[in-house]
């Protein structure tokens, strides 16, 4: 009788990340916890769990309780930020110019495109990056409050786990006073994270992408930002994200930021090793390109095998076992190749051959070891496949 077969290689952390043990438990403690604005004993326990949710992750992020928003995903809660920081300054001073990179996650790119369209008329003014995919720190001599509604830049790419320098850019911000998001859904629970510190008008966070429940966000708030939210409907989350919040989510999203907090040192150094074992194998497969520069983070590996279609990769990948990612994961099966590469200046071909491996808190070194063991094959096998045209 055959035995199985090896368990499944996880390589898509940055896509989403394993609930971790800490998570599970506290949802499991307050799945009966239903209404916290009810009146009586239970909504008034589920209240109580729900603001030591938000008090435990206020202090994790170096934020005050008040200035934690929950929302349904880190996609919402870019939403509403830049959104509501746009609407706010073209009301209160006739601010009309979005500033972003063209580097930027779907959840704010394709807000941006929003805003700058026909509809709601806004321009985009494009922050430049360098050819690691980084935002330039802007100028604060060049921003204007009058023109300049809102500043946008992500603390760490999805795709190349490049690290930006987002203290830069909100200090200039700062002097200039225009507000500024930053979208670090890739780097809550993986880099340390001072809210006040950073100087951010917002900032959001998503809870899977550190072993927190999914359909559960953040958004950090200052305590004096403006912002129009685009939701209406009730005055729960300071009136910017209405709605019965989710106690067992918020529990969850608590526990799981408390654990990758406590462990965030030892889990990069982990990580970051297994992950540099991974791009040794890249960089010995000929003609292959690494898009991973430090500083990034430490569970990111992003390159590109030229000659390789990205989708014959993940396919022959999945068939050996291997969950693995190509270019953005929100455009993962689309024969197109990232924007993030192009923006970087990477020819169009060459990007189309993108990968991306991303580990976390649940990879091991039998998982490495399996994915060093099938790359160079995998590649081989993709390039005979040839491109798709």
């Amino acid at each position: 009788m055959t035995g199985p077969g090896p368990r499944r290689v996880y390589a898509d952390h940055a896509a989403t990340s394993p609930l971790r043990p800490a998570a599970a438990e506290a949802q499991r403690r307050t799945e009966n916890l239903l209404n916290p604005a009810g009146q009586y004993a239970s909504g008034r326990e589920a209240r109580r769990v729900l603001e030591e949710s938000r008090e435990e992750i206020a202090a994790l992020l170096g934020a005050d309780p008040v200035e934690v928003v929950f929302t349904a995903s880190g996609t919402e809660a870019d939403g509403i930020a830049l959104q509501g920081l746009a609407f706010a300054s073209r009301r209160r001073r006739g601010a009309r110019t979005v500033v972003a990179p063209e580097t930027e996650h779907p959840a704010v790119g394709e807000t941006v495109a929003w805003l700058t369209g026909d509809v709601l008329g806004f321009d985009h003014a494009v922050l430049p990056v360098d050819a690691d995919g980084r935002p330039a720190v802007p100028d604060a001599a060049d921003l204007d409050p009058a023109r300049d509604a809102v500043v946008t830049a992500m603390w760490a790419n999805n795709e190349t786990g490049a690290v930006t320098d987002v203290a830069g850019i909100t200090a200039a911000c700062a002097r200039a006073d225009v507000p500024v998001h930053v979208d670090a859904v890739q780097a809550v629970g993986h880099l340390p994270v001072d809210f006040h510190r950073l100087g951010a008008t917002t900032l959001a966070a998503s809870a899977h992408k550190f072993g927190g429940p999914r359909s559960a966000g953040i958004l950090l708030v200052r305590r004096d930002a403006v912002l129009d939210s685009p939701l209406r409907g009730g005055g729960q989350e300071r009136g910017l994200r209405p709605g019965t919040v989710d106690v067992r989510a918020a529990a969850g999203t608590a526990a799981a930021l408390a654990a990758a907090c406590r462990d965030m040192e030892a889990e990069a150094a982990r990580v970051g090793a297994l992950r540099d074992r991974v791009l040794a194998c890249v960089r010995g497969i000929d003609g292959a390109r690494v898009w991973t520069t430090e500083p990034a983070l430490p569970g990111h590996a992003h390159m590109s095998f030229p000659g390789a279609e990205g989708d014959s990769l993940i396919m022959l990948l999945d068939a050996a076992g291997i969950d693995a990612a190509t270019g953005s994961a929100c455009s993962a099966g689309v024969n197109r190749a990232s924007h993030v590469l192009t923006a970087m200046g990477v020819p169009v071909e060459v990007a189309r051959g993108a990968l991306r491996l991303t580990l976390g808190h649940t990879t091991t070194e039998e998982d490495v070891a399996r994915i060093v063991e099938v790359l160079p094959g995998v590649v081989e096998r993709a390039r005979a496949a040839g491109m798709a045209y």
